[in-house]
């Protein structure tokens, strides 16, 4: 065993400390891998190390589990604060002549039917600001994984942020189906017709909430003829335009294809929801003129949108 260090402040090398941040936000060796392009044995040697040169243990390693020691809860904490400052301090001082790139995260149906479509306008208005787009249902932590802005989806009242807009929902489908499926002159009419719903979400996932809005209607009790379940809400609304069947639309991430005729609305009812999209700004990210730009554009675009 090598002698004991004297001096103990020290720091460890740094990439040890980065390893140890991806691991303990994941509590997951594998999950800080992928998220880092190494293999999980070599985050776990990361691992050793810097425990044998802190001279303590940082997880509790059980079968199929990862927890926190005291001293890995400690140590976790002041990592995400200190990353978050580097991350910062380097987005301010980095070279001006080059591109600057803003990481935003959304949901995947939020990113391909609503924000993807309109990006080009803010890039081509902006030039020289790119916007690295994560669509998850997984909710980031902006600061310690490196995001500046994030459009989160959930109940009103229940997310920190600026409003964007709220949601209403209504069924939809393509202009084929309503002509030659089964007719759709009335809610009821939906039992000789395929619905097109998602998976029970996971965490914070978006559900397609057939049952609240068959309630408003009074038809608590129908049976479709049948169903086809999609893990994203996106693919849903994929299947509606290809004629597979009905989707229940969000209002105003379909309005776009409403617009361009690739959809319907067979029933004038609509219905509120409870929930909206949220926009949130990392605090330290707002200082750069571009996050503000991008926060300003989307909230503009917001503006222009309705659900109503």
């Amino acid at each position: 065993m090598s002698h004991a260090n004297t001096d103990r402040t020290r720091l460890p090398p740094l990439d040890l400390l980065i390893a140890f941040e991806s691991a303990a936000r994941h509590l997951s060796f594998t999950r800080a891998g992928s998220e880092r392009y190494v293999t999980q044995s070599a985050v776990s040697r990361q691992i050793r190390s810097l425990e044998d040169e802190l001279g303590v243990p940082l997880f509790h390693r059980r079968h199929r589990a990862l927890t926190l020691t005291a001293e890995g809860q400690r140590l976790f904490a002041a990592c995400s604060t200190m990353l978050a400052q580097l991350r910062s301090a380097v987005a301010e001082i980095r070279a001006p002549a080059r591109r600057e790139v803003l990481a935003l995260t959304t949901t995947p149906g939020m990113a391909s039917l609503w924000l993807i479509p309109r990006l080009p306008r803010f890039t081509r208005q902006n030039p020289g600001i790119d916007v690295r787009l994560d669509a998850s249902y997984e909710r980031r932590s902006l600061p310690a994984e490196g995001f500046d802005l994030a459009i989160r989806y959930g109940r009103v009242g229940a997310i920190e942020g600026v409003a964007m807009f709220a949601e209403a929902v209504h069924p939809v489908c393509s202009p084929a189906l309503l002509k030659t499926g089964p007719p759709l002159h009335e809610p009821a009419d939906l039992r000789r017709h395929t619905l097109l719903q998602i998976d029970e979400p996971r965490q914070d996932g978006m559900p397609l909430e057939w049952a609240p809005w068959l309630q408003a209607v009074g038809l608590t009790d129908l049976e479709p003829a049948s169903t086809l379940t999609f893990s994203g809400y996106d693919e849903a609304v994929a299947a509606a335009v290809a004629g597979q069947g009905v989707a229940l639309g969000r209002r105003p991430l379909i309005d776009d294809l409403v617009a361009s005729g690739q959809l319907v609305a067979p029933f004038k009812a609509r219905t509120a929801s409870p929930r909206g999209y949220f926009l949130i700004v990392e605090p330290s990210a707002r200082l750069r003129p571009a996050v503000r730009a991008l926060e300003r554009w989307l909230l503009d675009e917001a503006g222009s949108t309705s659900a109503a």
